[in-house]
């Protein structure tokens, strides 16, 4: 408090690997400690399997439950294919979230120029990228 600093929590991580109700509340739980952003995993496992309704739905409940605090949708695309990639981010699209971000940091691999080409051709104009990189 008094600081410019924005604090922001992660849910669902490392790999998003739980419903979307438990992550949707994750980030209200969150937003009443304090979080004036959420940055989620996306269910790596769901895209994996094409399992894209799921994907969409916990994007969807996070988005949400998260009101108009900003929601960044971690792709992890060092997990991904280029096609997984471009599902994912439409799906972070389409669910109306503010970012979609390339990593969490936690995989072998971060931020590629090619991630990100990709990934903004995937979005519209409203929706933001963020690069980042663990290593």
């Amino acid at each position: 408090e008094g600081s410019d600093v924005i604090p922001i929590a992660v849910v669902g991580f490392p790999h998003g690997q739980m419903t979307p109700v438990a992550k949707a509340f994750e980030a209200q739980d969150a937003i009443s400690r304090g979080a004036r952003e959420i940055d989620m995993v996306i269910h790596v496992s769901a895209v994996k399997s094409k399992h894209y309704i799921l994907v969409l739905e916990d994007i969807q409940q996070v988005v949400k439950a998260c009101g108009e605090i900003p929601v960044k949708v971690i792709i992890e695309t060092a997990l991904l294919t280029d096609d997984e990639k471009r599902r994912a981010s439409e799906l972070a699209r389409r669910a109306r979230a503010h970012f979609v971000k390339t990593s969490t940091g936690y995989a072998a691999t971060g931020a590629t120029l090619e991630d990100l080409r990709l990934m903004r051709a995937s979005v519209s104009p409203g929706v933001k990228v963020k690069a980042a990189d663990g290593r």
